[in-house]
């Protein structure tokens, strides 16, 4: 294929849409062409709406469950996470067929859906929480939706510009909810992130344009959706097949393992354990959030310094040193030194993701972005069940009243290891780091092939490859 073909190609991924019906799939206008822009916006909205709920879902659920708050957050996030990790692939298949926008709808509305029964009924409100997980892949259709409207040139920077997006709506949203709750009731702060959650939606029907083009599109959505496309674990069972992907996939695995459970409990345990008040932990969240814009920022200057190994080893190591802190930590001040390793280390993902992108067949890329978010959709599960039946078996107790009073028995754990499941992770992301040592600098197998066809493979492959882990899981957003 001649260069000229192959940008006519990729411009046919910004042109803008108007709404037609054809085989049953609507694709609906917007306003202007499909940029990076639509798809900061929506990631803005929806985790700034959560961002507002981060205090008072503390309160909500230790008065929910007094005496086992870290054990049934741990539940409540890992049947989130597993659900997500269980419908991504299905979702991001139907994507390719039905486009990106639809999704977009779909997967924000229903993870919204449980913000307003905060005050109305919090059983219901934690189990819409954990039965949301099965639309909780709103970032793999944002990546789906970037990578339909860049070059390649452009998608690393388009990936940082969606993390750091993120970092940002955190960055306010949480002190704010604190705020408003403090100052008028917790009533009006659910209802100010519902009104959010619904902009957001409103934003998706009538702001944003579809992204996919038309002709790469299937002829119809139910014929050219295999099973091993809607299957969880296909791209798991292809892990052993080369030797560096294994080295990657287990490296993801050791490492995002622990960070998924931290994601899940930090800000609990900085309330209850390390006696933060709430006014402090909405400042640390803003803090950690405007450093980890800050660190996207450099991350260009780091990838062509070290390169995408060294770069990833380097974030495992401030994780490592996070984790440590946080697990032997008994002082405020080491809580916050521990929040700033926490953004240094979140290179780690984006220089994953250009490591995969450099050191794979452009005919392999979609297949390896999928493995190693398989195995992060996995720990998105299992590491917030693994946090909280650790801190359960030491005994560490996140009540309020109890942590106030200072219970006998956890008292020999608390002078020692105050985060028992911190230091556990720090020990699983340095069998990380070693493992990631002898990734080779560079596994290019194969010349790299250009045509529209293996480019939107190669997209489609990327569905639910989510690139960059953002400063907090998705997940977080909501406990």
């Amino acid at each position: 294929m001649t260069p000229t073909k192959t940008v006519e190609v990729e411009m046919v991924v910004i042109r803008n849409r108007k709404t037609v019906m054809k085989d049953g799939i609507m694709t609906m206008s917007g306003i202007g062409e499909p940029s990076v822009f639509h798809a900061l916006v929506v990631i803005f909205l929806e985790f700034f709406a959560w961002g507002l709920l981060t205090m008072p879902i503390m309160t909500v659920l230790n008065a929910t469950f007094p005496e086992h708050t870290f054990l049934m957050n741990g539940l409540i996030m890992g049947i989130k996470g597993i659900l997500s990790f269980l419908s991504a692939p299905l979702i991001g298949a139907l994507s390719d067929v039905w486009g990106r926008k639809f999704f977009l709808l779909v997967t924000v509305f229903f993870t919204c859906v449980p913000i307003p029964l905060m005050t109305l009924n919090t059983w219901w409100f934690f189990a819409m929480i954990s039965i949301s997980g099965v639309f909780a892949v709103t970032f793999s259709i944002v990546f789906a939706y970037v990578a339909d409207v860049t070059t390649e040139a452009e998608r690393s920077r388009a990936y940082g510009l969606v993390s750091a997006t993120f970092a940002a709506s955190m960055v306010i949203s949480p002190a704010l909810g604190t705020y408003l709750m403090h100052t008028y009731s917790e009533s009006l702060v659910v209802a100010a992130a519902t009104a959010v959650a619904v902009l957001d939606v409103f934003f998706i029907m009538v702001a944003v344009p579809e992204s996919l083009p038309e002709k790469v599109r299937p002829s119809g959505w139910g014929a050219n959706i295999s099973w091993e496309q809607a299957d969880p674990f296909a791209a798991l069972r292809k892990v052993g097949a080369e030797r560096t992907v294994l080295m990657l996939c287990v490296a993801v695995f050791l490492s995002y393992l622990p960070e998924a459970g931290q994601y899940s409990c930090i800000f609990m345990y900085l309330k209850l354990v390390m006696g933060f008040g709430m006014a402090q932990v909405a400042i640390f969240i803003a803090i950690v959030g405007v450093l980890s814009i800050a660190v996207q920022v450099v991350l260009g200057f780091l990838m062509r310094s070290l390169g995408a190994k060294h770069t990833i080893m380097l974030g495992l190591l401030f994780e490592m040193m996070q984790l440590m802190w946080y697990g032997f930590g008994s002082r405020s001040w080491m809580m916050w030194a521990a929040g700033v390793l926490a953004a240094l280390g979140s290179v780690t993902y984006p220089a994953i993701s250009a490591y995969v992108s450099v050191n794979s067949r452009a005919d392999r890329q979609g297949v390896v972005q999928g493995m190693v978010t398989g195995v992060r959709g996995l720990c998105n599960g299992l590491g917030p069940a693994m946090f909280g039946v650790i801190f359960s078996l030491f005994h560490v107790d996140l009540n309020e009243e109890h942590a106030a009073a200072g219970r006998p028995d956890e008292e020999k754990y608390a002078r020692l290891v105050p985060g028992p499941p911190f230091v556990l992770g720090a020990l699983l992301v340095i069998c990380a780091l070693l493992v990631a040592a002898f990734l080779p600098e560079d596994g290019t197998v194969g010349p790299r092939r250009s045509s529209p066809d293996l480019r939107f493979e190669i997209e489609r492959g990327r569905r639910v490859a989510g690139p960059l882990s953002p400063l907090m899981a998705p997940e977080s957003a909501a406990l």
